[in-house]
C-alpha cells in the first residue's frame, strides 16, 4: 500500500486528531527535518520530541517535553529537558520497551523506486519504525531532494512508510574547521599509536578530527564507527583505507562535501546502531581503535565525558560501546584523548576523583598534549602515577600527588 502524500499543515493535523500527547521520534544531529517540527508544533498542543544529539533550531515552550539520550546544544540547559541516561546501544530497546514512539518522522532523499534512503542519519531510526508500527503508530517520511542516497540499513522500503511529505530544506552541516596547535600534537600522539591495518572510530570534536589528519600515510585501514566525519573522507581520498573492506557507520557529521562524497557511495554501509555499537561485533574487528575525548579523568582511570558538575551536558553515547569493544579486539585500543587544561574553566583535565558518574573506564591510554599515560595492564598505583606524569599539566601535578596520597593512590614504595 503507497503511502499517503500530505502537506505540513496536513500532517500537524492528522497528528493532532490521532495521538494525544504523543511521543514523536526525529533523526537526530544535522539530519533533523525543522520544517516540518515547527508544523507539528503550531498545531499539537503538548508532546514529546525525542531527537539524538539535537542541533539548535528546535522548539521549545511549555507543553512541549524534549527528551533525549544524548544531550546535543539544542536541547543542552532547556528548562523541559528529560535526559534519560543510556548506552547508544541499548537505545533501541528502550523504544521498544519504556520510550515507545507514537509517530516517526524520517528525513528521507525522494523515492527511487519502491525506497527511499535514510541519508545521512540511520542510528536508532530503524528501530523506531518497528516499535512505532509494532503499536499502531504513524511513520512519516520528510523526502527531500538534497539527502543523499546511502546504501545499507538507509534504504527503507515505502511499505514501512505512512506518510510522505515533501520538504526543500537544505541540509544543515558542520563545516571542518583546521585544528588548532594543542589539538594538532595530541591528536600526532593518538596516530603514532595507530598501525597499518587497524579499524577505527573516532568520536566528535577537534581531537579526534587532528587524529585522523595524522594517519593519511597509514595504509590498509578500516572504518567501524557510529561517526564518520570529513577526517574519514580524508583518509579515504589520501588511499589509506583498505578498497576491500566496506566503510561502517550510523551517521554522518560533516560538511557538505562529505554529503556529496557519501552519495551513492558503494563503499559506505550505513548501518542501525545495534548492529554498529554491539560491543561483540566491534570486538570482531581486526586492530580496532577506539578514539574518544572527555571532560575529565581521574586518578583511578575513570572518565566523565557526560556531565559538567552536577549538570548532564551531553550523555554516554557510544563511547562505552566501543571501549569495551576496543579492548576485546585483538591488538585493539580503547583511548581516551583530551586537552590536559582546560583553557575556558582554567583547570586541569586530569583531577583526583570524579564529581560525577563515569562515562567509560578501563582504558588503553590516556592522551594529553603532555604526553601518553599507558594505563592497560598497570596497577593502581602505576596508572595514577602515569596519569600525574605524563598526562596531567605541570601546573596540576603537586596538587595531584597530594590527592593522590589521600586516595590510597600511593604505593608501597612510597611512589604513585
Amino acid at each position: 500500500m503507497s503511502p499517503r502524500v500530505l502537506g505540513l499543515e496536513e500532517l500537524a493535523h492528522l497528528v493532532e486528531s490521532r495521538f494525544t500527547a504523543p511521543r514523536v521520534v526525529v533523526s537526530g544531529n544535522f539530519a533533523t527535518p525543522l520544517t516540518v517540527l515547527a508544523a507539528l508544533d503550531r498545531v499539537v498542543p503538548t508532546w514529546t520530541l525525542h531527537v539524538l544529539n539535537a542541533q539548535p533550531g528546535l522548539p521549545s515552550r511549555a507543553g512541549l517535553v524534549l527528551e533525549t539520550c544524548f544531550i546535543g546544544p539544542g536541547m543542552r540547559d532547556q528548562p523541559t529537558l528529560s535526559y534519560v541516561p543510556s548506552r547508544l546501544s541499548m537505545v533501541p530497546v528502550l523504544l521498544a520497551t519504556t520510550l515507545p514512539p507514537d509517530v516517526v518522522i524520517l528525513h528521507t532523499t525522494r523515492p527511487t523506486g519502491e525506497h527511499v534512503s535514510l541519508g545521512t542519519e540511520v542510528n536508532i531510526l530503524p528501530a523506531a519504525i518497528e516499535a512505532a508500527r509494532a503499536r499502531g503508530g504513524l511513520v512519516v517520511a520528510a523526502v527531500n531532494p538534497h539527502m543523499p542516497w546511502t546504501y545499507g540499513d538507509a534504504e527503507i522500503s515505502l511499505d514501512c512508510v505512512d506518510v510522505l511529505v515533501e520538504i526543500d530544506e537544505p541540509l544543515r552541516s558542520a563545516a571542518p574547521v583546521a585544528p588548532d596547535p594543542v589539538s594538532q600534537q595530541i591528536g600526532a600522539q593518538v596516530a603514532a599509536r595507530v598501525a597499518d591495518g587497524s579499524t577505527l572510530q573516532a568520536g566528535i570534536g577537534a581531537v579526534p578530527d587532528a587524529a585522523l589528519l595524522g594517519m593519511l600515510s597509514r595504509q590498509g585501514l578500516g572504518v567501524w564507527a557510529e561517526m564518520i566525519s570529513d577526517g574519514v573522507m580524508g583518509l579515504d581520498r589520501a588511499g589509506a583505507l583498505d578498497e576491500r573492506r566496506p566503510m561502517v557507520a550510523s551517521f554522518m557529521f560533516g560538511s557538505d562535501e562529505l554529503y556529496a562524497w557519501a552519495d551513492r557511495n558503494s563503499r559506505l554501509r550505513m548501518l542501525r546502531t545495534e548492529t554498529v555499537n554491539d560491543p561483540a561485533r566491534i570486538a570482531e574487528q581486526p586492530l580496532m581503535v577506539s578514539v574518544n575525548t572527555a571532560l575529565e579523568v581521574d586518578l583511578f582511570a575513570q572518565a566523565n565525558g557526560a556531565r559538567v558538575r552536577s549538570r548532564a551536558y551531553s550523555g554516554f553515547g557510544g563511547q562505552p560501546d566501543f571501549v569495551v569493544g576496543a579492548l576485546h579486539s585483538r591488538g585493539g585500543q580503547a583511548l581516551i584523548a583530551l586537552r590536559a587544561w582546560h583553557p575556558r574553566a582554567d583547570c586541569s583535565t586530569i583531577v583526583p576523583l570524579l564529581d560525577g558518574p563515569a562515562t567509560s573506564f578501563q582504558h588503553t591510554a590516556v592522551i594529553t598534549e603532555q604526553g601518553t599515560a599507558v594505563l592497560w595492564g598497570r596497577n593502581q598505583f602505576e596508572q595514577a602515577g602515569a596519569l600525574i606524569d605524563q598526562a596531567a599539566d605541570p601546573r596540576a601535578r603537586d596538587e595531584l600527588r597530594e590527592e593522590a596520597a589521600e586516595l590510597g593512590l600511593v604505593g608501597p614504595a612510597g611512589r604513585s
